[in-house]
């Protein structure tokens, strides 16, 4: 869990100024064109390395900014008003980065984090599999030891920067019906004999996030690529969950703010019978019910910011639910009611709205769906809300 004090207040506001202008500079003006030519914006997550933004929450002592939690999703939401997928693979990246600086070893670190803070790789993390998604602890993929180390097979899907990543945390079983207390997790060399990449996937939008998968057949991983030996690799990867839940909450209310602020300032600019639409009392009571879903979402999202960075990784399941849960859910109905206010200017590309519907459609499936985010908080009910009577 992420417990870094970060960055001073003017260090950090100094910062977010560089980030704004890089976002306007160089990824708004392509946005557009990487949706309808299907592109994955390697160079240009790349290109963010020269803010430190590939290394946000890592030690500057190993080349990272040492950010607070809270301040990598300000950095997050500051990308999102523009792409959210564009900001989605990014921090996949930095995950990994982080990860290895974190728990990796010295030589695991020599070999792929200078790397991946410049950017000359792309990180991802590989879970889910074409049979096991939500239901994690069901993966196939499988790593049989031999004199030389690992053999692994099977296949990945659904993963994060799959189009171009070479630094890969698979997780694999090694023990083949055990379930959780199997898996593990390796460090994969996207450019070694044994792995082949899967074309990237025919979305209907987001195609910055590169989402695909790959092969692995017999792929040798050494025993030096091993990042977390079985029985633990299930445990680290759901001590990031929490975090990864809380930034698309967050990430999803950047997307509403954005389109928020857009639909008000049209609204107040453009006039029928005589006065600006955003005096009929339809169109401004449709405009308040978004800011008033939003203002909850964020304070869902807060709570959910404060009990990770306080470190608590138990504290901070719930409320990372809750937030994910509300926020993915209410960001489809609040993007069309801003776009549905600008008329059918709300159509045009160049107002993101529509790039921005097709990301809140995947943030309902992203790093646990909206159905189990429901089953988890349904599951805690009997003790969040247990009767005064059944405790006496």
């Amino acid at each position: 869990m992420s417990q870094a004090v970060g960055l001073s207040e003017d260090e950090f506001l100094n910062l977010l100024d560089q980030v704004q202008d890089f976002r306007d500079r160089v990824i708004r003006p392509q946005v557009v064109d990487w949706e309808r030519n299907r592109i994955f914006p390697a160079e240009v997550i790349a290109s963010a390395h020269q803010l430190g933004l590939l290394g946000m929450e890592i030690d500057p002592e190993l080349g990272g900014l040492g950010m607070s939690f809270g301040q990598k999703l300000r950095v997050l939401d500051v990308l999102s008003e523009v792409s959210m997928p564009y900001a989605f693979s990014l921090v996949n990246s930095h995950n990994v980065a982080a990860r290895l600086a974190r728990h990796g070893t010295e030589e695991q670190r020599g070999r792929f984090l200078s790397d991946l803070l410049t950017g000359n790789k792309l990180g991802s993390s590989a879970l889910t599999e074409p049979n096991a998604g939500s239901d994690f602890s069901a993966i196939s993929t499988q790593a049989i030891s031999d004199a030389k180390g690992w053999r692994l097979n099977g296949e990945k899907a659904w993963i994060t920067n799959a189009a171009s990543s070479t630094v890969i945390v698979a997780y694999v079983q090694t023990d083949p019906g055990s379930r959780a207390r199997g898996i593990a997790s390796f460090l994969i060399d996207g450019t070694q004999p044994g792995f082949e990449r899967v074309a990237p996937y025919d979305l209907i939008g987001s195609h910055a996030i590169g989402t695909g998968g790959f092969q692995l057949d017999n792929y040798l991983a050494s025993h030096a690529d091993l990042l977390a030996p079985a029985g633990e690799g299930f445990s680290a990867a759901l001590a990031t969950i929490n975090e990864a839940r809380t930034y698309v909450a967050s990430m999803c209310c950047a997307m509403i703010e954005a389109s928020l602020r857009s639909a008000v300032g049209y609204a107040s600019e453009r006039e029928s019978f005589g006065k600006p639409i955003i005096k009929h009392q339809g169109l401004s009571w449709q405009l308040a019910n978004v800011a008033n879903q939003l203002e909850a979402a964020r304070a869902l999202t807060d709570k959910a910011v404060a009990a990770i960075e306080h470190g608590d990784s138990d504290s901070a399941v719930l409320p990372a639910a809750h937030a994910k849960k509300f926020a993915t859910e209410i960001a489809e109905s609040s993007l069309a009611a801003c776009a549905q206010a600008m008329g059918a200017n709300g159509l045009r590309e160049e107002h993101l709205i529509g790039h921005r519907l097709t990301a809140a459609r995947i943030a309902n499936y992203v790093d646990g769906s909206t159905e189990i985010m429901t089953d988890r908080i349904a599951k805690s009910l009997s003790t969040t809300y247990r009767s005064v009577e059944s405790t006496q």
